[in-house]
């Protein structure tokens, strides 16, 4: 049974599902089974304005991004050794990059970049000003709360920046251009 809390989300947040990862560890299929996401499976579900989070994109998630999130905000669920098949396939949205961020999650613990798509989720929200709603959906797994901690100096920063250069230079003033890829 879906828990009454997922209210709050509606159909902000969704997973675009490629089927590559293993089902078992995948976070936004148990976040689905919470109801707090909605599974899609075609890049032409995706709604013209969402928001798609792509680690491809030139453009770097800003806080006034927000003006888009009741479009929708998408995570690519896929493999992280096929993410560059998956996103040549669909460009569909309203494409950003998450400003660099070290993962919690137990496969990629301390990597830059490399992110969960629970991580992902809440990142975003967080530089767009919604930390409640990614406290509540990174509190689904026991190392979850963890990524706030780890990047809880960055995220600040990155929420609080007016404009692409800000967050860029943010970036920069935590992670160096070669860890930042």
């Amino acid at each position: 049974m879906r828990s009454e809390t997922n209210k709050a989300f509606g159909p902000k947040l969704m997973a675009l599902i490629m089927g590559q990862d293993d089902p078992k560890k995948c976070s936004s299929a148990k976040l689905n089974r919470f109801g707090y996401v909605r599974e899609i499976f075609r890049f032409s579900q995706i709604p013209a304005n969402a928001i798609v989070l792509n680690p491809l994109s030139s453009l770097v998630l800003i806080p006034q991004d927000r003006k888009f999130l009741h479009h929708g905000l998408v995570v690519v669920d896929c493999s992280w050794e096929r993410f560059k098949e998956a996103f040549r396939t669909g460009t569909r949205g309203v494409q950003r990059r998450l400003p660099s961020l070290l993962a919690a999650n137990p496969i990629n613990y301390g990597k830059i970049g490399k992110l969960s798509s629970v991580e992902a989720w809440a990142a975003a929200l967080c530089v767009m000003g919604d930390e409640k709603e990614a406290e509540l959906i990174l509190s689904k797994f026991k190392w979850g709360p963890n990524f706030l901690i780890l990047n809880e100096e960055p995220l600040k920063e990155y929420s609080l920046s007016g404009n692409i250069e800000a967050v860029l230079e943010a970036e920069r003033s935590y992670f160096s251009r070669s860890e930042a890829g």
